[in-house]
């Protein structure tokens, strides 16, 4: 019989006490509503909290926030998540003006930024928490996601690089997304000397191919 508990925590009804109700940096609605051309894309590449930063900046962006995604326990805490039963990763939300920037442009920041081939781990950082993903919200999201996960493993292989482990599949198959506690939320801007191994791996998105009518 394993020593190990494997089961996971129960979790709470409630959402974490903490959550602040605006964006730190952009001042926006963390919760919503967002507007007529808003969309939504939740990923994971490690440490959220270099990635949200990333995605905060990106052109149109209305509002960001990390939390917790693709596990069990409703309303984790980051300890629990930290424990590795939960089953959760760090995952960002990304709410962004449809009408300014398309999914095809948020993975480009996505694949450049961290390494989508090592399975539950970015750099030393390990565990179920920093595993890669894409949870996609629309039809649009799920072809770009499908088709630029196809041409980044192409441009990996050329530099000598494995095979994806990027989980691929929809925020509803994923379940819920949780938010995180208050501190977590924006933190390089709270923080800017803090933790944060999210950078350009060397490795470039092609463009999308384009098609012609005949």
């Amino acid at each position: 019989m394993s020593i190990f508990n494997t089961t996971p925590p129960p979790g709470r009804t409630e959402p974490l006490p903490d959550i602040p109700s605006t964006h730190e940096v952009l001042g926006t609605a963390l919760h919503g509503p967002w507007g007529e051309h808003a969309e939504v894309l939740y990923v994971a590449m490690g440490c959220f909290w270099g990635a949200e930063r990333l995605f905060w900046t990106a052109p149109g962006a209305i509002t960001t926030a990390v939390g917790y995604m693709g596990g069990s326990t409703p309303h984790p805490t980051y300890r629990e998540v930290c424990g590795g039963r939960t089953g959760h990763t760090e995952a960002v939300q990304v709410v962004y003006d449809r009408s300014r920037v398309a999914p095809e442009d948020l993975l480009k920041v996505f694949w450049e930024n961290h390494d989508p081939t090592t399975k539950d781990r970015q750099g030393n950082d390990r565990g179920t928490q920093y595993r890669s993903a894409i949870y996609w919200t629309t039809q649009e999201q799920q072809e770009a996601a499908h088709a630029s996960a196809e041409a980044f493993q192409g441009v990996l292989r050329e530099h000598g690089h494995g095979a994806i482990t990027t989980e691929l599949t929809s925020a509803s198959q994923a379940g819920d997304f949780y938010f995180a506690e208050g501190y977590h939320q924006q933190y390089l801007h709270k923080n800017p000397g803090g933790y944060c191994n999210h950078g350009p791996n060397g490795c470039a998105l092609p463009a999308p191919r384009q098609t012609t009518e005949q």
